[in-house]
């Protein structure tokens, strides 16, 4: 039946002369996906990615799978091909869209005609395969107004392409062509999300995840690894680089005025996160903030938390609607583990009237009792490094 994917790209295409630097690394993240699934064919022409499968083994439903959770693809199509000539493709529209058409309740054609030398207008292709179709599917009217169905045809310069509709893509750009970032993921509902809005723009994660063993589970540590795989099938390959950091929050507790325990904990996590960046040449901190959802995201907590750092933080979630933050996460499938209830770190030594308008100064000042240096080099001596993979790609 010729079964492949069309693939169509997004805002590659509005690239000029580096365009195909991006459109290589988005054909080499597809190849990568599809290595674990079977053989299969990948090229690029005419803004559009051919993915056939090159033995009888390949997974095309895995393959379809993966190719709408591809950064970079706006559209994704499986679709039959045939040769050039109105007959040829009426035959293929039977075949392959023959049991839907037989189940709608009306369809129309609709053609587009990159190849200009095929005789018939985009208009005159669908008004033959539509009267044809009528005839010999009676049963479903043509309805030009508001299809049931559509049958799409495309002309392009290889081969004519007859498909259904198209699934919406993940949309944004390949995962590595816009550098690296660390991003703080935590167990909640906002870190994977931010992660995810940056990862779209082609940034390249390391997720870096905090942990209070035994204040917080075990169990709370394997939620995190299970919304990193989750996140893998968007993002590719990650490691997740899994941070102790039970002695800083009992150093905090012991040493420092109760209000500020999460901004002097946050300042904390920022200076390793930067400490990781610089190590693995990474250009940014990525985090879940959100400006006033708690005591820590005020303007004046995240400037002060932020201070520690000479990199840029990249905040996708900064003015989002909650709403809209858990809609997005129900659509990226990180949800329903997100609101798992293990606790992380965040929730250690809680203060009952934390500082929301702090002064740089004060903080300082309280960060004086401890051994800032000494504890960020002991954490960083303990991380431990999980793999990160969609092993259902």
């Amino acid at each position: 039946m010729n079964d492949l994917l069309l693939l169509k790209q997004g805002e590659i295409v509005l690239k000029g002369l580096n365009r195909r630097i991006f459109e290589q690394r988005l054909l080499g993240n597809l190849r990568r996906r599809l290595s674990r699934i079977g053989k299969f064919k990948v090229y690029s022409a005419q803004s559009t990615i051919y993915v056939e499968p090159e033995e009888a083994g390949a997974d095309m439903d895995a393959a379809f799978e993966a190719a709408q959770k591809l950064f970079g693809v706006v559209k994704v199509v499986r679709a039959a091909a045939c040769e050039k000539d109105k007959d040829a493709i009426l035959a293929k529209a039977v075949e392959y869209l023959g049991e839907d058409l037989a189940a709608a309740k009306s369809f129309k054609v609709e053609t587009r005609r990159s190849d200009k030398s095929f005789p018939m207008t985009s208009i005159e292709l669908s008004q033959y395969v539509g009267g044809e179709l009528s005839e010999r599917f009676p049963q479903t009217p043509v309805d030009v107004h508001d299809p049931d169905f559509i049958v799409h045809i495309e002309i392009r310069d290889l081969a004519a392409y007859v498909h259904a509709a198209p699934v919406q893509g993940a949309g944004g750009m390949p995962v590595g062509c816009n550098g690296t970032a660390v991003t703080l993921l935590s167990g909640g509902i906002d870190s994977p999300v931010s992660s995810w809005m940056i990862a779209r723009r082609g940034v390249h994660l390391i997720p870096v995840h905090f942990f209070s063993f035994p204040y917080t589970s075990q169990q709370a540590k394997e939620k995190v690894v299970e919304l990193g795989r989750l996140l893998s099938a968007y993002c590719g390959k990650m490691t997740l680089e899994v941070v102790p950091f039970t002695h800083i929050q009992e150093e905090i507790r012991d040493k420092c005025p109760e209000e500020y325990f999460t901004l002097v904990m946050r300042r904390f996590m920022m200076r390793i996160a930067r400490r990781i960046a610089l190590d693995s040449g990474a250009g940014a901190i990525v985090t879940g903030e959100n400006l006033g959802q708690v005591a820590s995201q005020t303007m004046e907590a995240m400037a002060v938390t932020q201070a520690v750092l000479d990199l840029p933080v990249l905040q996708p979630l900064v003015g989002m609607d909650k709403e809209d933050i858990i809609s997005l996460a129900r659509k990226i499938g990180t949800f329903e583990t997100s609101i798992l209830p293990y606790e992380d770190c965040c929730t250690v030594f809680t203060p009952k009237h934390p500082r929301t308008r702090p002064k740089l100064s004060e903080v300082e000042a309280v960060e004086r009792t401890l051994d800032v240096e000494a504890l960020v080099e002991e954490a960083l001596g303990g991380v431990e490094r999980i793999a990160l993979n969609d092993e259902s790609l």
